[in-house]
């Protein structure tokens, strides 16, 4: 079964930045192209629901951000490498939470259902 893989995360102080990277592994398995899928990212904090965050269609050529990320966070793909990263600038204390990257046809973060092959997550926590 083909699953991402999140890295990056960790420890910053508010108003620092992290670059998150998601990676497929079991690539071609199943005939999956990691570049057919919109691939999104969503965070879960203690005791909350996970919460779509940030999404890029396949090929690239739309991304989607929650308000709350909006002018801080940016979702670029790079295709040749099969990656796609969350850059996260001006980091607020309220970003705290384990980061998850899922695949989906579409990029609908309010749908987290519809997306899958979740990876093991990776936790960002930001001090004030």
């Amino acid at each position: 079964e083909v699953q991402l893989v999140e890295s990056g995360g960790g420890l910053v102080q508010a108003g620092g930045s992290l670059r998150l990277s998601c990676a497929a592994s079991g690539l071609t398995l199943g005939g999956f192209h990691f570049d057919d899928y919109a691939i999104g990212w969503f965070r879960q904090a203690p005791g909350k629901g996970r919460e779509g965050v940030s999404c890029i269609s396949n090929g690239g050529g739309s991304t989607h951000y929650i308000d709350a990320v909006k002018g801080r966070f940016t979702v670029p793909r790079d295709s040749a490498k099969n990656m796609v990263y969350l850059q996260m600038d001006s980091l607020k204390p309220e970003d705290t939470a384990v980061y998850y990257c899922g695949a989906a046809l579409l990029c609908r973060l309010g749908q987290t259902s519809l997306f899958g092959s979740w990876g093991q997550g990776t936790q960002v926590t930001v001090s004030s």
